[in-house]
């Protein structure tokens, strides 16, 4: 249903009308997209996507989002990407916390966000030292999840963003991880030679939804429709 917020683990948002609201209070036209889409809108214009049409955006935080461009256009489809719900390989041994994600248990979101983090370890992340076992675990699961991207959707870029990533620690550890998973396959100078250009963090920090809104507005404001 266009303009609806459907299926979603946050609490009192499942079925909740977004744009006729909106609309109908401002009496404007309204876009509407993913927080993870016009964030890397954003980045798009202003920020480290600048020049690609081919990207992947992930927002790692409370919960796990991604979004991205394919050719030049944000990534839409059947509905939109729901790349925080892709399945990991999950070893119950290793790992026995069993999935913040109500919907699917142990899926990226379950298993990476920060929702799982105070879950498995009873703190949230930004208490944890940047040495604690928590930071190998998830840049275990993120490069497992950016793997499967890479190769789903080769796309020229990776952009991670939100509030977990503020723990820097994790982009060289997320991208030691991705080669290794990798493990040669993709003869890519700009993966093998260059990978800490090629997961990034976003250059335009948390401002990057808040820009992607506006360039979302403007781009819709001169096609004359919303979006």
């Amino acid at each position: 249903m266009f303009g609806y917020i459907t299926t979603t683990p946050k609490p009192g948002w499942t079925n909740t009308e977004f744009v006729g609201q909106i609309g109908r209070a401002l009496g404007v036209p309204i876009c509407f997209d993913t927080d993870a889409n016009i964030a890397a809108l954003g980045e798009a214009v202003w920020g480290a996507a600048q020049g690609l049409n081919t990207f992947v955006y992930m927002t790692i935080g409370t919960g796990i989002g991604g979004g991205g461009m394919i050719n030049g256009q944000l990534l839409h489809g059947l509905s939109h990407p729901e790349m925080g719900h892709i399945r990991l390989p999950h070893d119950s041994k290793k790992d026995p916390y069993q999935g913040a994600c109500p919907f699917h248990g142990d899926c990226l979101e379950g298993l990476a966000s920060g929702s799982a983090i105070i879950g498995r370890w009873g703190r949230s992340g930004e208490t944890l030292p940047t040495n604690h076992q928590a930071w190998t675990l998830e840049a275990h699961y993120l490069a497992m999840a950016l793997v499967n991207l890479i190769c789903t959707l080769s796309p020229q870029l990776i952009i991670l963003g939100g509030g977990i990533m503020q723990q820097t620690q994790l982009f060289p550890m997320v991208r030691r991880n991705v080669l290794e998973l990798l493990h040669g396959y993709l003869q890519v100078p700009t993966v093998l030679d260059d990978i800490d250009r090629y997961i990034v963090p976003a250059k335009l920090g948390n401002r990057a939804g808040v820009l992607g809104a506006i360039a979302l507005a403007k781009k819709t404001v001169h096609r004359g429709q919303p979006a």
